[in-house]
């Protein structure tokens, strides 16, 4: 059985979701299971949930947590990523600092200000585990979960050549939700999504042989429809495709809908007109540093209700894709993914080297992508607009070159909008102080 470790394990979240869906697994229901973090308390935590489901479950598996990253590498087959460096001390500074310079991130974790300081952090963790991993468990394969996704991956691939592919749920949730607006039921519909990270496109959505397009474009006619993904909407009916990201999360990839904190307040949140729908809170600035906050403060009775019994386990797998690929290259039965690996030519018209998502089957022999030969040309110079600022962001945490922060900043679309670049200078300089210790790399 295979031995699976979890760096970052006190996300309770996603551990008792990908925990979950592994113990529901009959090939994974005797595996090793290695839990990492270095909160303490959070670890507790993550241990007694994971082992109240093996128990409960009266399964054979195996349960370790640690707070020595390199007790829980040692001799795995898989690690799963999950942990967010700095946690949210560090996260409220990527969103505040930025809102004083007139730039107003509503997530903050991909792009923008934001997304370039959570990959500056978070780029020297995965290096250190990388080279861990080289000593201890050379072929394991890395499935990253941490944000910014397209970022991270670049910098694992280019600073250590390691087998790893970058997991995210947008595709398998959005494409769930185009099937709903349109009444096909998810199953029968078929679909090839390709792009990178959080800016991948639906380039066919289909049912048997229906282009279901054109019933896409009648739903998002609907004021309810439009009222709850005004961004997507807004971008399809301009560049002719759907996006994967929400509402929210888009409208910080691109100049056009955050350009000062009057255009969010009065133009952009109102509308998302459903109330009870939480991106009509995530558009707003820092929208899900709340939600993050509250959910903190709600995680320790979710999870005390599941280990004392008054909250049943789930009996259905989640939609995350981990679980799946262990149990695909285990068993040798195939399955397609829209995974994270590097631009060897798989889409032509974005730079080599880079790191795109598209679809990849998954089977004994690993991660398997295929080319998208196709991909449309104004979708192609979107991804560039965001690329270039993930280019320059690995370039930055790689070298250590406090120039390659300024130019990644600076080349980003939302900031490009708001800030001239003397006061992007000025930014920057004060997010590296106020970061300066999770920041290792940079020495002035």
């Amino acid at each position: 059985m295979p031995s699976i470790a979890v760096i970052g394990a006190g996300s309770i979240v996603f551990t008792r979701n990908l925990m979950n869906d592994a113990l529901l697994t009959p090939a994974l229901q005797e595996s090793d299971i290695r839990l990492m973090d270095i909160d303490e308390r959070r670890l507790r935590q993550a241990r007694d949930l994971v082992q109240t489901m093996i128990d409960r479950r009266g399964l054979k598996a195996t349960l370790l947590a640690t707070t020595d990253r390199r007790d829980a590498l040692r001799n795995v087959d898989y690690v799963i990523t999950t942990f967010q460096q700095g946690g949210l001390e560090a996260y409220a500074l990527d969103i505040e600092i930025p809102q004083k310079y007139g730039i107003e991130q509503c997530v903050g974790d991909t792009l923008g200000p934001g997304g370039v300081f959570r990959g500056l952090r978070t780029i020297p963790v995965l290096l250190e585990l990388c080279n861990d991993l080289d000593d201890v468990a050379p072929d394991a394969l890395i499935l990253n979960y941490v944000n910014p996704m397209a970022i991270n991956c670049w910098a694992i691939e280019q600073g250590t050549g390691r087998p790893c592919v970058g997991l995210c749920h947008s595709v398998q949730g959005t494409s769930a939700m185009l099937a709903d607006w349109i009444g096909v039921p998810y199953e029968e519909v078929v679909f090839r999504c390709a792009g990178i990270n959080h800016q991948a496109f639906f380039l066919e959505f289909r049912h048997g042989d229906e282009d279901l397009y054109p019933r896409i474009f009648a739903a998002a006619e609907r004021p309810d429809i439009y009222g709850a993904e005004p961004v997507r909407i807004d971008l399809m009916r301009h560049f002719g495709y759907f996006v994967t990201e929400s509402s929210g999360h888009t409208s910080e990839y691109t100049p056009f809908f955050r350009k000062h904190a009057q255009m969010v307040n009065e133009e952009l949140v109102p509308r998302f007109t459903n109330p009870h729908d939480r991106w009509f809170d995530f558009g707003r600035t820092g929208g899900y540093l709340r939600h993050c906050r509250e959910r903190l403060d709600r995680a320790e009775e979710d999870i005390g209700s599941f280990i004392t019994g008054q909250t049943p386990l789930p009996t259905q797998r989640s939609q995350e894709y981990g679980a799946l690929i262990l149990e695909a290259i285990e068993t040798n039965h195939p399955i397609r993914i829209n995974g994270n690996v590097p631009n060897d030519g798989l889409i032509p018209n974005l730079p080599h080297g880079c790191c795109v998502e598209v679809p990849c089957m998954v089977d004994g022999n690993g991660i398997q992508p295929t080319r998208i030969a196709d991909y449309p040309p104004q979708l192609a110079a979107l991804n560039r607009t965001n690329i270039n600022v993930q280019e320059l962001t690995v370039e930055a945490a790689l070298s250590g070159s406090i120039e390659a922060v300024y130019h990644a900043v600076s080349l980003d679309p939302l900031t490009g909008a708001v800030c001239t670049l003397p006061q992007i200078r000025a930014m920057v300089d004060e997010m590296l102080a106020a970061q300066a210790a999770w920041l290792p790399q940079f020495v002035r």
